[in-house]
């Protein structure tokens, strides 16, 4: 039997039609309104929609076929539109904002500014958010292997590098090292796995790991070195800083491919530049 989720996706099928919009078959949930203004064209009992479940303002089950900019299980940065007794309200893209309780926030939430948060169904049943990261991330043992590709948001900085979530789960860290730009809290970005430590943290890289970036990046730098025809100030002498401010890897990277390009025939590495053959 298909379980339903609340403050996910789900799948439903269309079980009856009504003049403010359709009831969805909720199963064991009941009939669940989905809002004549969501309703796509041509739908029909029976239909099956993807939606998002959630409670109204009134704490009513409705669905919508609008996608928030977070779901249960997840976290993103989100805009505070609101402050009020209750906690703060953020922005997720949906009618009805976000709350974030005060025992769930971090430093006290000001509007405008922009937050990283935590989605969570609470135990009074509500979609509610947390800033206090540490209370939902890194308690299951990441399931990786060197050079995975994962998604992170930067959360925090250190004299490392910077404390990063992994796919919504895991903690991660990226050392400065392979950083050649300030990065912002909330920052979405991809990286590669390196190790899962025994602390159950994972080391990132940006770059993709081994043969293969050096390869797909080759392409990279012929097709640059047409577009400015056939020469580029750059050399295996420039600075991390200038490599990443034109191509966005590292110089590691960078000297790997021009050297295969070198060996190659394709091109010559002058002083200051290299330049197509």
């Amino acid at each position: 039997m298909t379980q339903l989720a609340l403050g996910k996706l789900n799948k439903l099928a269309v079980k009856k039609q009504v003049e403010f919009g359709v009831y969805l078959d909720g199963l064991s949930w009941g009939d669940i309104l989905l809002p004549k203004r969501y309703v796509p064209a041509g739908t029909e009992i029976g239909t099956v929609l993807e939606v998002f479940l959630y409670l109204d303002s009134e704490d009513q089950l409705i669905a919508t076929t609008e996608k928030p900019y977070v779901m249960v299980g997840q976290v993103a940065q989100l805009k505070a539109v609101a402050v009020t007794k209750v906690g703060a309200f953020l922005n997720w893209g949906l009618k009805k904002d976000l709350l974030v309780p005060f025992s769930e926030q971090q430093i006290p939430m000001q509007q405008d500014k922009y937050y990283l948060v935590y989605c969570y169904v609470d135990k009074s049943n509500r979609i509610v958010a947390s800033a206090k990261l540490d209370r939902y991330i890194g308690k299951d043992r990441p399931a990786y292997q060197a050079g995975d590709e994962v998604q992170f948001y930067v959360a925090s900085q250190t004299d490392l590098g910077y404390k990063v979530v992994v796919d919504h789960q895991h903690w991660g860290l990226l050392y400065k090292n392979q950083v050649f730009k300030p990065l912002r809290i909330g920052y979405k970005g991809t990286a590669y796995v390196q190790k899962v430590r025994d602390d159950l943290r994972i080391d990132l890289l940006l770059d993709k790991p081994g043969y293969a970036k050096t390869q797909a990046f080759t392409d990279v730098i012929i097709e640059r070195l047409k577009q400015k025809g056939g020469s580029l100030p750059l050399s295996d002498k420039s600075s991390p800083e200038q490599i990443y401010s034109e191509f966005g890897v590292s110089k590691k990277v960078f000297k790997a491919a021009i050297g295969a390009l070198y060996k190659a025939g394709q091109i010559v590495i002058e002083a200051e530049a290299i330049r197509l053959v």
